[in-house]
């Protein structure tokens, strides 16, 4: 994984690249880099090039005070791979990078061939799910939602806040073997900020935005993973999909929480190859 810098839509953002092939681009989450990529990255790269940016707000990426709707973070992303020299791209999206990678597809369907989805659901439909079981497995989301005030508490410690989320959300606890790098990504100045400024976008931008294209299907493919022993597997997370995309494909992984790229990839590389052939 070759590590650049270019400057896009006024940020400088930081990326990985490497191989040959159709390109491949990957989308990280919260509370990562594009460091999560690091077990896949190579495997993909016999036969892709691929290119894994650090988000706006993340890792080596500038962390400006404003532009974590996903609307621009997705503009962020279209503009590097063009110039890169790439017109259209598939899309590995986890996490927040997921939400990324599903409003680019609906602003720019042109520009993504295929798109993957790692352990999310489409936003506008957990925000209507949250009943009491799901608002305490994500309650994170309500709580960076707050002004300063997650900043103030988790600053205080941030290696015991984002470890509480790495020991929670894993199964194959021994795969996230990264931890100490995020906890130095989210230790730089503006980091933690910019995490929570990624939630609080929320509302009222991305919430308007996903009202706005509400009934509106993906015509692309789409493959939806999660991690079976995550908090995911508890809903019907295909037939949900199927709602926001007229070809959709998908399982669990089994023995696998959150973090589907660091604990099981292998399986997870199983599910991808099959897909990206289709571009």
């Amino acid at each position: 994984m070759r590590s650049h810098m270019v400057t896009v839509n006024g940020i400088r953002m930081h990326y990985r690249r490497g191989g040959e092939g159709p390109p491949v681009v990957l989308l990280h989450g919260w509370p990562q880099t594009s460091f999560c990529w690091h077990k896949i990255f190579g495997p993909l790269a016999e036969n892709y090039t691929v290119i894994a940016p650090d988000l706006r707000g993340y890792g080596l990426t500038d962390k400006p005070r404003d532009g974590y709707d996903k609307r621009t973070m997705a503009a962020d992303v279209s503009a590097l791979v063009h110039e890169l020299g790439f017109d259209s791209v598939s899309v590995v999206g986890h996490d927040r990078g997921g939400r990324v990678a599903h409003r680019w597809a609906l602003d720019r369907p042109d520009e993504v061939r295929l798109l993957a989805v790692l352990d999310i659901i489409p936003t506008r439909e957990m925000w209507h799910r949250l009943n009491s079981e799901l608002a305490r497995g994500y309650w994170h989301w309500l709580f960076h939602l707050q002004p300063d005030l997650p900043e103030l508490l988790a600053g205080q410690n941030i290696a015991a806040y984002l470890g509480y989320f790495f020991e929670r959300w894993t199964y194959q606890r021994q795969g996230l073997d990264a931890a100490d790098t995020y906890i130095r990504a989210f230790s730089r100045p503006g980091a933690l900020r910019a995490g929570f400024d990624d939630y609080r976008a929320s509302f009222p931008d991305d919430a308007a935005h996903d009202d706005a294209d509400a009934g509106r299907k993906l015509a692309m493919p789409v493959l939806a993973l999660w991690g079976s022993a995550g908090l995911l597997g508890r809903l019907p997370a295909l037939e949900i999909w199927r709602d926001y995309a007229e070809d959709v494909d998908g399982a669990g992984l089994e023995e696998c929480g959150h973090f589907l790229a660091e604990e099981q990839p292998a399986a997870l590389l199983d599910r991808l190859g099959p897909f990206l052939l289709k571009q």
